[in-house]
C-alpha cells in the first residue's frame, strides 16, 4: 500500500500489523475515553504518509459500537494516539482532512 507524501490511501480491511498498532495504543484509548474495552478489533483503515505515518482505524468495541482512531507513527516506530471518536457501524472511516 504505497501512498504519495501527504496522500491518503483508500479504505482497506485491517491487517495483523494494523491490529498490532491498535493493541499498542489501546491503553491510550482507554485513558482518553475513560472506558475499558474487552473487545478491540481493527476492522478497516486508511494510511497517510507524512513525516512518519497517520493511521485512521475503525475499531469494533462491541455491539454496534465502533471507535475511529487517529494514530501517528513516528519515524522511530513509536505510536501516539491523536484522537478517538465513538461511532456507529454505518459511519464511514474518514481522514482528518475530510
Amino acid at each position: 500500500m504505497d501512498v504519495q507524501l501527504g496522500g491518503c490511501s483508500d479504505v482497506a480491511p485491517a491487517t495483523d500489523d494494523i491490529q498490532k498498532i491498535c493493541d499498542t495504543v489501546k491503553s491510550q484509548v482507554e485513558g482518553k475515553t475513560n472506558r475499558t474495552y474487552e473487545e478491540f478489533k481493527a476492522v478497516t483503515f486508511r494510511k497517510q504518509t507524512v513525516y512518519g505515518y497517520h493511521y485512521f482505524i475503525k475499531v469494533h468495541v462491541g455491539g454496534s459500537d465502533y471507535l475511529h482512531l487517529f494514530v501517528y507513527e513516528s519515524p522511530d516506530r513509536t505510536f501516539q494516539l491523536k484522537g478517538a471518536v465513538q461511532r456507529k457501524d454505518e459511519d464511514p472511516l474518514l481522514s482528518n482532512s475530510e
